[in-house]
C-alpha cells in the first residue's frame, strides 16, 4: 500500500474533530477554530490519561504536546475515527509510533521551527556556566557583592576550549555554528560523520568514539533524542571520563542523563557546573539541582520563542489540513508509516 493511498483511505467527509490538548499561540487556536471542530483548552491545565483516552475516542485528530504520554495502551483504546496524531514540537520520543503505525494512525511532528531558539539557548549556557553567571547573579541579587576584586569569581575563557557535542542533526549543527564564533574548538559524535564540506563550515571534527569525545570536551553538550539506545546515555562511567572542571549542558531531553550521577560528579566538584533546560521528572527539579551554586536551571524553555511556537502550530495546521484532504501530510514521521 502506497503512503498516498495510506493518507487517503482517511480522507474526512465535512470537517475534522480536532483535539489540542494545550493552550496554543492565539492566533494558531483561531484558526484552528475557523478550520476545524476544534476543542481547545484555553486554560492550558495538562490532560490526564483518562482525558487523552477519551479525546482520542472520538476526535478524528489529536493535537498533543511533548509533555503528553501516547503510548502504545492508549493507541490501542483509540476510536477507528482517529487517523492522525498531528504533534506540537519536534520530538516524537511521547509517541509509540509503531502501535500508531498499527492502527493506521499517522504521526506528524513539526520540526526546524525551534531549531534557532534551543540553539541560542545551549549557547546562553555554554557561555554562562564556564563564566559562573548564575552565581554572579545570585551574589548580587542577594546584596552580597563586596564589588570588584582580581580573583573573584573566577570562569574559563570559551576560546581555544573543546564543545564536545552529542548529536549533530539541525540542532547541534545551529550549536557548532554559533559556538565557532566564540573560539570553541567543535569535536563531535554522530551516527555517522557529516559530509565534509559540512564539517568544513563548522569548523567541526568527527569522533566515532564517543567516550572519547567525553573524555576530551571542556564542554559537553547533549543534542541527541530519547531512544532506547541514549536513555541513560550519560552515566556514572561516562560523567567520571569527563575532565575536571568541564561543564555539561542538557537541552534535549532530561533522561539522556543519569540525574543522580550527574548530581554526585557536581557535588564532588568533578564538574565545574552544568546548565539545564529539561528533566528526567518535569516540572520536579530535584532540589540539589536548584541549589549548587553554577548550575542553570531554566524551565524547559529551548523552544519558547513567540515566533517559533506560532511558526509550529502553523506547521501543525498545515498536517492536518493535508491529511484531512487525503494527502500526506508534508511532516509525516517515517517511523510511523504503515
Amino acid at each position: 500500500m502506497s503512503e498516498d493511498s495510506t493518507a487517503s483511505q482517511r480522507r474526512i467527509e465535512g470537517t475534522p474533530r480536532v483535539v489540542v490538548t494545550r493552550h496554543l499561540m492565539p492566533s494558531v487556536e483561531s484558526r484552528m477554530a475557523e478550520l476545524f471542530d476544534a476543542t481547545l483548552n484555553p486554560d492550558d491545565t495538562p490532560y490526564s490519561r483518562e482525558q487523552l483516552a477519551e479525546a482520542m475516542q472520538h476526535a478524528h485528530v489529536l493535537v498533543p504536546t511533548v509533555t503528553d504520554r501516547i503510548d502504545a495502551e492508549l493507541i490501542g483504546q483509540a476510536g477507528e475515527q482517529l487517523g492522525l496524531i498531528a504533534s506540537f514540537g519536534a520530538g516524537t520520543d511521547h509517541i509509540a509510533l509503531a502501535a500508531a503505525a498499527k492502527r493506521r494512525i499517522i504521526v506528524t511532528n513539526t520540526p526546524g521551527v525551534f531549531t534557532d531558539d534551543t540553539a541560542d539557548l545551549a549557547m546562553a549556557m555554554i557561555i554562562g556556566v564556564p563564566r559562573r553567571v548564575r552565581e554572579g547573579v545570585s551574589l548580587v541579587r542577594r546584596d552580597a557583592w563586596t564589588g570588584w576584586t582580581p580573583s573573584g569569581l573566577l570562569g574559563r575563557q570559551l576560546g581555544g576550549k573543546v564543545l564536545g557535542i552529542v548529536g549533530m542533526g539541525r540542532i547541534g549543527q545551529a550549536v557548532a555554528h554559533r559556538a565557532r564564533a566564540f573560539g570553541l574548538e567543535i569535536a563531535y559524535h554522530n551516527r555517522k560523520p557529516l559530509p565534509r564540506a559540512i564539517e568544513t563550515m563548522l569548523g567541526g571534527r568527527y569522533v566515532e568514539d564517543v567516550d572519547e569525545l567525553i573524555a576530551m570536551s571542556d564542554i559537553l553538550s547533549l543534542h541527541c533524542p530519547a531512544t532506547e539506545q541514549t536513555i541513560g546515555f550519560m552515566d556514572a562511567r561516562r560523567f567520571e571520563l569527563m575532565q575536571p572542571g568541564a561543564s555539561f549542558i542538557n537541552t534535549a531531553r532530561g533522561d539522556l542523563a543519569d540525574q543522580e550521577a550527574l548530581i554526585a560528579a557536581l557535588e564532588s566538584g568533578k564538574l565545574a557546573g552544568a546548565g539545564l533546560d529539561v528533566y528526567p521528572d518535569e516540572p520536579h527539579v530535584d532540589r540539589r539541582l536548584i541549589d549548587h551554586p553554577n548550575v542553570m536551571t531554566l524551565p524547559h524553555i529551548g523552544s519558547a520563542t513567540a515566533e517559533g511556537r506560532e511558526a509550529s502550530g502553523e506547521k501543525v495546521i498545515a498536517n492536518i489540513r493535508f491529511w484531512a484532504d487525503g494527502h500526506r501530510p508534508p511532516d509525516q514521521v517515517l517511523e510511523g508509516l504503515v
